[in-house]
């Protein structure tokens, strides 16, 4: 049996508080990551983009999130199927709406740093053709949603729906190792040694990527928190119609 749309969906002050503290962190180690990536990331060769580099730390913070997103939109699809609690269906709900936002930052900070270098703003290389699918996969979930009424099959389909995307994650992170791709492989070996836009990552570099994961994952977690609560108000108002119709 399904649980109900939930009665006590008001966040407690100490968790809006948490939220509150984890978007404050996040906002100012943003601020200080552009410093790091503007004023200390050192300049990478001119064949690899020069300055135009420096997006990528935005780039690849975007993608891991991106990629994070879809695991824990199909991890709580995993858990509503199994335990028919709708706080999961929320959870997977905010974090693909959430998904779809930096999976966009990868698509079009990529397209910004591929014009100077391959000279074109887009190539269907395997990769960046997998990742614009994830982007419409992300899309795909969302309009699934829209279109079932019902919380209890709506949350079902949802939740196979979102497992069975998942699976594009480990598939767009091997495709540039394995594959002839364009795209440079950032971390680990590939068979094509001569990628256009690959370059070394230094300590430095290393460092400030670092950084910028962390800073990001900050912000997933903020907008995740926020979108969450906004979704259990919403959940009580529906909850709270239902019961006055009746």
């Amino acid at each position: 049996m399904e649980k109900t749309l939930g009665r006590t969906v008001t966040p407690s002050p100490a968790a809006s508080q948490t939220t509150r503290g984890i978007g404050i962190a996040a906002g100012a180690m943003f601020a200080v990551a552009l410093l790091l990536v503007f004023l200390v990331a050192p300049r990478v060769q001119d064949e690899a983009g020069g300055n135009v580099q420096r997006i990528f730390y935005f780039h690849f913070s975007s993608a891991l999130i991106g990629f994070v997103a879809w695991f824990v939109t199909a991890v709580a699809g995993g858990l509503y199927l199994r335990r028919r609690d709708q706080k999961y269906d929320r959870v997977a709900l905010a974090s693909a709406e959430i998904g779809v936002v930096f999976i966009t930052m990868v698509l079009l900070t990529g397209m910004l740093w591929a014009r100077p270098v391959w000279n074109t703003w887009w190539t269907w290389d395997f990769k960046l053709t997998l990742s614009a699918l994830q982007l419409l996969m992300y899309i795909a979930y969302l309009m699934l949603r829209s279109g079932i009424d019902d919380p209890g099959r709506r949350g079902r389909f949802a939740a196979v729906y979102g497992i069975v995307g998942a699976l594009t994650i480990p598939l767009n992170f091997l495709v540039s190792r394995v594959l002839n791709s364009v795209h440079p492989a950032v971390i680990g070996g590939s068979v094509n040694g001569a990628q256009q836009g690959s370059f070394g990552i230094t300590g430095d570099i290393g460092l400030i990527m670092l950084f910028c994961f962390i800073t990001f994952t900050l912000v997933y977690l903020f907008m995740l928190r926020t979108r969450v609560e906004l979704q259990e108000q919403a959940d009580h108002l529906t909850f709270r119609r239902i019961e006055l119709t009746n």
